[in-house]
């Protein structure tokens, strides 16, 4: 099985990254060969799993100057687990291709080359529906998206599902939901507690189980460079991310 997921959702501060190292970790935990490639040009998922952001190095030469994308794969300290990182020059990646052709697939080209050595890849997208995003939707197999378990979770969602249709549309007709992942729930609230039961109601089957709770220990992980395996494997966001990875396969 080799399967290529964007994490998106063009909200910022939903939980992509968090998710993309953390359930990437867990697979990697489980036996499965995993690759993040952060294509966000704010490089989070490269800084939270303690790797330094170096110009011409990661995603960008890989798409730009036809560099093998096998030579800019680094290996994690955790068996299993690669990272493509991000560099300064993605942010400019929309410019530089705008008058190519099949610039919206440059990612596809690139990941199919590599597709069948992992398991799973996983997207890390920047928080926009811009031409990044788009690249990694085309690339795909499917979507993961984080929402969380706040007052305006759904804000976008419906932009979000219309560039989803077109995508489908015009660059790639078997892009399909993985999920939706609940993310920052915090128990202790009415409001969360309202929210994710809201969230089931209108998206019903997409939604998975398990809900990821709001930690300290999560969000002080990325500080380390390391998932929340590596940082506390017994807390509460280990043991989440732990059981999704589960759910993912069963799915």
């Amino acid at each position: 099985m080799s399967k290529i997921i964007a994490i998106a959702n063009q909200k910022g501060g939903v939980g992509k990254t968090t998710t993309a190292i953390n359930l990437g970790a867990s697979l990697a935990l489980g036996n499965k060969r995993v690759l993040i490639v952060d294509f966000d040009p704010q490089g989070m998922a490269t800084a939270g799993m303690g790797i330094e952001k170096k110009e011409n190095t990661g995603i960008y030469p890989a798409l730009m100057d036809g560099t093998d994308l096998m030579d800019q794969i680094l290996p994690y300290e955790l068996d299993n687990l690669y990272v493509c990182p991000s560099s300064p020059e993605l942010s400019g990646f929309e410019v530089e291709i705008y008058s190519e052709n099949n610039r919206e697939k440059k990612l596809f080209t690139a990941l199919q080359k590599i597709k069948n050595r992992f398991n799973f890849i996983f997207i890390d997208c920047p928080p926009s529906l811009g031409f990044l995003t788009i690249n990694a939707l085309t690339a795909a197999d499917s979507i993961l998206i984080p929402v969380q378990t706040e007052f305006f979770c759904m804000e976008g969602m419906p932009e979000l599902l219309q560039t989803l249709d077109q995508v489908r549309s015009y660059l790639n007709p078997m892009l399909r939901i993985e999920g939706i992942v609940l993310t920052m729930y915090d128990e202790r609230t009415n409001l969360s507690k309202q929210v994710a039961n809201e969230i089931r109601k209108s998206l019903k089957s997409i939604v998975y189980e398990v809900i990821i709770p709001r930690t300290v220990k999560l969000a002080e992980a990325p500080s380390f460079g390391k998932p929340i395996l590596l940082y506390d494997i017994k807390s509460k966001g280990a043991q989440s991310y732990l059981k999704l990875a589960q759910e993912l396969l069963k799915r």
